[in-house]
C-alpha cells in the first residue's frame, strides 16, 4: 500500500565529498541508467563527475557553479532511488533555494539534463555578481533584523536584506560585504548570535539583479511543462496554477528571500511525513527548529528501514 509524503530538496550548503558512496547512490550512479546524467553533468563542469565527488579536491566540490550541478545530480539520483525502493506517493514538494530545481525534476516539469544545465549557468551567473557576503543570525526575530537591515544598508552600493527565512531562531543576511558587517554587528548588540558564511556570493539579495536578467534569457530556451506534483515554491510559498508562471518565480527566487518558515507552516496543516531527499541532513535540522515531526532524511544510513516502519 502507498503512502503519502511531502518532499524536500536541499541547496547549497548540503554538498559535500563522498555524497554519491556515502549517501548509499554510488550503484545507481554507475547504471547505464542514469549515464547520460553523469555524463551531462561532466561535460557541464569540464570535470568527471564521479571522481570529483568522491576524490575532490573540496574546493572544485564547494565552488558555486559547480556546486549546483552537482548537487543537483545527486539528489536526482536520491529521488529515484526513493521511489524505486518503497511505495511512495510525494503529494508536495519543495526545494530550498537550488533544490527548488531538483523539485521540478522530480514533479516531470523539466528533465534531469534541462535542470543541470539551468542550474550551472545560473552558478556561473550568480559568481559573476558583484562581490557581497552572507551571515546567519540567530535569536532574533525577523522583522527586527528586517529593521536592522534598513538601517546598515546606506544607497545603492552598501545593501544588506533578509535573504533566508530558515526558521523563527535563524535568518541569513545577505548583501554588499561591509552593510552585512553593519548589520551583523547591530544585531549582536541586540543580544543576537551571528556566524559569517563562508562564501562571496550574496544569494537572494539585490546584488543578484543583473545576474537575475541574464539567467531569465537563459530561462526562455526551456519549455517547463505543469508540474506532476505540487510544488511550494520559494518566492510566492504556494503552487504555480500555470507552467508558465514557473520561469519568474525561479528569476525572483535569485534576488528574493527564501521563504523557508512559511513553508514550514504550510507542512505543518498537511500531517504527512517529511522526507530530505538529498545528500545532508540540512533540512531535517530545519524541520525540527520549526518544530515539525515525522521528518527524515534520505542520507540517514537508517532511512529505509526507519520509513518502511512508519509507512
Amino acid at each position: 500500500m502507498s503512502f503519502s509524503a511531502f518532499l524536500a530538496f536541499p541547496g547549497q550548503g548540503s554538498q559535500h565529498q563522498y555524497m554519491l558512496s556515502k549517501g548509499g547512490i554510488l550503484d545507481l550512479a554507475l547504471s547505464s541508467e542514469y549515464s547520460h546524467a553523469l555524463e551531462c553533468c561532466s561535460d557541464l563542469i569540464s570535470h568527471d563527475v564521479f571522481k570529483l565527488i568522491e576524490e575532490g579536491p573540496e574546493e572544485l566540490i564547494n565552488k558555486t557553479s559547480i556546486t549546483q550541478p552537482i548537487l543537483i545530480l545527486c539528489s536526482y539520483l536520491h529521488f529515484k532511488k526513493l521511489v524505486n525502493s518503497i511505495d511512495i506517493s510525494p503529494i508536495y514538494l519543495a526545494g530550498h533555494s537550488l533544490g527548488e530545481y531538483s523539485a521540478l525534476v522530480a514533479a516531470n516539469s523539466i528533465s534531469i539534463t534541462e535542470a543541470l544545465k539551468l542550474v550551472r549557468k545560473r552558478g556561473e551567473l550568480m559568481e559573476s555578481a558583484p562581490y557581497g557576503s552572507m551571515s546567519a543570525i540567530m535569536g532574533l526575530d525577523d522583522d527586527h533584523i528586517d529593521e536592522i537591515c534598513l538601517i546598515a544598508s546606506q544607497g545603492n552600493n552598501s545593501h544588506v536584506q533578509c535573504a533566508n527565512l530558515n526558521s523563527p531562531n535563524q535568518t541569513v543576511i545577505s548583501g554588499h560585504d561591509d552593510a552585512v558587517v553593519r548589520a551583523q554587528d547591530l544585531c549582536i548588540a541586540k543580544g543576537a548570535r551571528a556566524i559569517k558564511l563562508k562564501v562571496s556570493i550574496a544569494s537572494h539579495s539585490k546584488l543578484m539583479l543583473s545576474a537575475a536578467d541574464e539567467f531569465q534569457k537563459t530561462l526562455e530556451s526551456i519549455t517547463f511543462k505543469m508540474p506532476e506534483i505540487n510544488i511550494i515554491h520559494n518566492v510566492s510559498v504556494s503552487s504555480s496554477t500555470s507552467s508558465k508562471d514557473i520561469p519568474s518565480l525561479l528569476v525572483k527566487q535569485l534576488h528574493s528571500p527564501v521563504r523557508w518558515v512559511e513553508t514550514c507552516n504550510f507542512i505543518s496543516t498537511l500531517n504527512l511525513p517529511i522526507i530530505e531527499c538529498g545528500p545532508g541532513k540540512v533540512l531535517s535540522g530545519l524541520s525540527k527548529a520549526n518544530k515539525l515531526e515525522n521528518y527524515f532524511s534520505v542520507s540517514d544510513e537508517e532511512f529505509y528501514e526507519k520509513i518502511i516502519s512508519y509507512g
